[in-house]
């Protein structure tokens, strides 16, 4: 078996096989055709998704009668049940109709309903990503400083509303002599870092923005800024996420000419 530990260009290229593997699974991104509200349907129905909603402070509770043939954990369902948001992967959402799921989600406090159907129209269409071979020069030495405390800026999300992104630290890295940095959210249960960043070639060569996630730092905060594994955001493989945008100072001044650009073929205007 060959070993390409210290081979970083076919590293890339088997981890860009498993991105384009997982967006494009049957209850992958492109398969997200709603993400629905229950705020914005106090009457509890949603239109083309079974059931009767509605909200308590704490669970959604879902009432489904025989004609709606909705499943719970694979079993068929009527009646009343109480439900909190999904942990696990779209594919193995507790709720299913048909071959379509039915995601429960929260944030901010307020619940949604997403429909995740591996026939949409956007999986359907879908020819690839487009992304910039792998280049040493943008694989950086990187250095993670946190804040004292976590701090919550509101920030524009791709639906229109404006919510809390929280962030734990700053990532800073040289580029091409310049030191530059990004805020970065920190995951609570590994002490992974996550960005969401904007650059140069935003809009014009590449999606309006990315994420990137490098990891979790060493003790001292040491980690590699690999810009070549920069992401496509949930939302340019289907308009019913609410990504993120760029807070304010994470918008790169010079053009990421690496990791994944956009979409391919009919996509690629998302």
């Amino acid at each position: 078996m060959s070993d390409d530990a210290d081979d970083p260009p076919a590293q890339w290229r088997k981890w860009h096989e498993r991105r384009a593997a997982t967006v494009s699974a049957p209850y992958g991104p492109l398969a997200l055709t709603g993400t629905h509200w229950l705020a914005d349907y106090p009457e509890g129905r949603i239109p083309a998704v079974p059931g009767f909603w509605r909200t308590t402070e704490a669970s959604v509770v879902l009432a489904a009668a025989p004609e709606d043939s909705v499943q719970l954990d694979g079993e068929p369902f009527t009646g009343e049940v109480v439900l909190g948001a999904d942990e696990a992967p779209p594919s193995h959402a507790r709720l299913s109709a048909g071959r379509t799921r039915l995601v429960v989600i929260r944030r901010e406090g307020q619940w949604a309903v997403r429909v995740f159907d591996p026939d949409s129209e956007t999986r359907r269409a879908f020819a690839g990503i487009e992304a910039s071979p792998y280049d040493p020069a943008f694989s950086l030495p990187g250095q993670f400083r946190p804040y004292g405390e976590d701090r919550t800026v509101q920030v524009e999300n791709a639906d229109g509303r404006a919510r809390g992104l929280g962030l734990g630290g700053e990532l800073r890295f040289p580029f091409e002599g310049v030191e530059h940095t990004l805020q970065v959210a920190v995951d609570e249960e590994d002490g992974s870092l996550w960005a969401v960043f904007g650059d140069a070639t935003g809009g014009r060569t590449s999606y309006r923005f990315r994420f990137l996630k490098p990891g979790t730092p060493a003790e001292d905060g040491r980690i590699t800024v690999d810009l070549n594994r920069a992401l496509l955001p949930p939302c340019a493989f289907a308009d019913h996420f609410i990504c993120p945008f760029p807070p304010p100072g994470n918008t790169l001044p010079f053009e990421v000419a690496a990791g994944e650009r956009r979409l391919k073929g009919a996509l690629a205007d998302r």
